[in-house]
């Protein structure tokens, strides 16, 4: 018995010793936020720290105006979660927090607490009165060819000739030609993702996120990406963020150590090593009133493709996590506005909670959410403000407009009968009444996802040009591939996500045809180029497309009129299908006043005294304006 009982004396005296060792070994690793600010509305943050064995460890804060509400172990013991409130009173400095392990010994961490630099009514974010420039910036220029290749990363290769690998593309190349954008006639530049995708191949992209709160090195750094928004803002131009809330990657630094059972979905067939369910991509189930249990649940917590895990939302510290993660890069970087990729894909009361949040604390500020669905009632219940049969309320401005833009790529390319052609783009914008506020869409010709506009219209430049114009003229908030002003295509290979992301010509310095500087390029690029700059220098003052009521008259003879006007200015945009001259009987137009009415050509400056014939010469757009006397 004695040799028993000290049998059992002896391990218990070395399980002690083990664990004072453990608790004595404890460390930081990260704290995210990294940061956090005085004077939200919010006056709460809630800290995620990780680092081994931190978990066993207990927190206390001693910082005048600062309260530990509560802490929070999780399933892994190398995290810890931390509730902290921020009263009126706290002072910006640098807070230290003391982790007590059970031996007694101490670390403690000295975490910053920053006063904010503005207001939240001082987030301007982009509306009507804006262009946006989409740009894939690993394809747009190189500015610092040191970045190209980044030891450690997993990526090794820069191949230009390759679609899929990295080209070299870097925030540098953009704040380079900041002043290209700016004279174009952008006022927004939506970049997509920054932040580090350390996965083996196709990571220029930027949508697998491995840490939400690092720029990737091949890009830049945070500095850097501060100072894209810096040199953004003096160029009159607002930057808008690229943000995933649905996934991430699997490289992400997490995925080796997640800290609760449920961080991701299908998380125990992930830890098992085996395949995770791919989402069914039914993104109707959001809306569908006999959707099964089983699709609902596939949709949402399937994963988007093998290599993205998708993210568990209805975890709350994961929830709260993403929220304060895009909070964050709000204030970080003065943002005008966040892209949220894939936005039917999580959690849809979370993405209602996430959009809230952000537009309780920056009321001015606006999102765009991803809903890629050609049917417009699906785009039209993702925006704020409509009277959803479910009750459901998005708190989202802005939606993208899939269904306009597949209505403009047909109209363009159908012959005209009653039932195509220029009538399919009228019955389209007729939708608008579905819409609690249509001026708030997103409207494009293409993007990173989609063959280019050019391709689409089989490379008709007169097509290209009308589209153009519709998208710079209508109800909308229109945004622009970067090299659609060039007429760059995807022809050779439809489909073909790489091509569709081509390099801009004049990004890197060896290159023949540099467009930033209008040398090389062929005889259409060039008029296409100035084309659009005379569109977006035009639109940007005028009144009437950023706020002035629509007209618009049913297609007739080949040609769709459509007035945008306010009290101060009257647009007439004209876009006419026939190839041969044609007058146009104005008498049909006598509401807008138009006979006698001196008019400019925007495109030719030109001056016009409309009569009861305005003789069309040839196929294309004419786009017209009157100010008021």
């Amino acid at each position: 018995m004695m040799k028993i009982g000290g049998l059992i004396k002896s391990i218990v005296l070395t399980a002690m010793l083990f664990l004072i060792v453990t608790f004595s070994t404890a460390q930081i690793d990260r704290v995210e936020p990294p940061n956090w600010w005085l004077g939200f509305k919010n006056s709460s943050v809630q800290l995620m720290i990780y680092g081994k064995d931190i978990g066993t460890t207990t927190p206390s804060i001693l910082y005048n105006g600062v309260t530990l509400e509560a802490f929070h172990r999780a399933e892994s013991p190398n995290y810890l979660f931390m509730d902290i409130s921020i009263s009126e009173i706290a002072s910006p400095g640098r807070m230290e927090i003391v982790f007590t392990a059970l031996d007694g010994n101490e670390i403690t961490y000295s975490y910053p607490l920053n006063q904010r630099e503005r207001s939240s009514k001082e987030f301007l974010g982009f509306n009507a009165s804006d262009v946006v420039y989409l740009i894939t910036p690993d394809r747009f220029a190189n500015g610092d060819p040191e970045l190209d290749v980044v030891p450690g990363l997993l990526e090794k290769r820069i191949d230009r000739k390759d679609d899929y690998a990295r080209h070299g593309g870097d925030i540098q190349g953009m704040i380079d030609h900041l002043d290209y954008i700016s004279e174009m006639g952008f006022t927004a530049l939506w970049p997509t993702p920054l932040l580090i995708n350390d996965m083996p191949r196709t990571s220029y992209h930027g949508y697998a996120m491995t840490d939400f709160y690092k720029v990737d090195p091949r890009f830049g750094n945070l500095e850097k990406y501060k100072l894209l928004s810096k040199k953004a803002s003096e160029n009159g131009i607002k930057l808008i963020m690229d943000q995933v809330a649905n996934h991430c990657g699997t490289g992400h630094w997490w995925m080796s150590d997640l800290p609760f059972k449920d961080w991701i979905n299908y998380q125990s067939d992930y830890e098992k090593g085996s395949a995770a369910m791919i989402t069914n991509h039914q993104r109707t189930v959001n809306q569908d009133l006999y959707a099964s249990q089983a699709d609902k649940d596939l949709m949402n917590n399937g994963w988007f493709v093998p290599s993205m895990p998708d993210l568990n939302q209805e975890n709350t510290f994961m929830a709260n996590y993403i929220i304060q993660n895009s909070i964050w890069w709000i204030e970080t970087l003065k943002l005008g506005g966040i892209r949220q990729d894939t936005y039917p894909y999580p959690d849809k009361a979370f993405m209602s909670r996430w959009a809230g949040k952000i537009m309780d604390e920056y009321p001015e500020f606006n999102i765009v959410g991803e809903e890629w669905s050609y049917n417009p009632l699906l785009v039209r219940y993702w925006q704020q403000g409509v009277s959803n049969s479910d009750g459901y309320e998005s708190n989202l401005k802005t939606t993208m407009d899939f269904p306009l833009q597949r209505a403009l790529i047909e109209a363009l390319n159908e012959e005209e009968h009653w039932d195509s052609g220029w009538i399919k783009l009228y019955k389209g914008l007729a939708n608008d009444f579905a819409y609690h506020d249509p001026s708030s869409i997103l409207l494009f010709g293409d993007n990173h996802d989609m063959d280019r506009l050019f391709t689409q219209l089989n490379e008709d430049f007169v097509k290209t040009k009308m589209a153009l114009a519709f998208i710079l003229t209508a109800p909308r908030i229109p945004q622009i591939y970067y090299g659609t002003e060039v007429l760059l295509s995807n022809t050779e290979n439809p489909g073909d996500h790489g091509l569709i992301r081509t390099d801009f010509p004049g990004g890197w310095e060896k290159d023949l045809v540099n467009a930033f500087k209008g040398e090389g390029l062929n005889k259409d690029q060039k008029e296409m180029q100035d084309f659009t700059r005379k569109l977006l220098n035009y639109r940007k003052q005028s009144s009437a497309i950023h706020s002035g009521k629509t007209v618009h008259f049913a297609p007739k003879d080949g040609v769709y009129i459509i007035f945008r006007q306010d009290r101060d200015e009257t647009v007439m945009l004209v876009l006419n299908k026939n190839e041969k001259p044609f007058a146009l009987n104005l008498e049909r137009y006598n509401e807008m006043n138009l006979i006698g009415t001196r008019f400019k050509n925007v495109l030719s400056s030109e001056e016009v005294i409309l009569k009861n014939e305005l003789q069309l010469k040839e196929k294309g757009v004419l786009l017209l304006t009157k100010k008021s006397e």
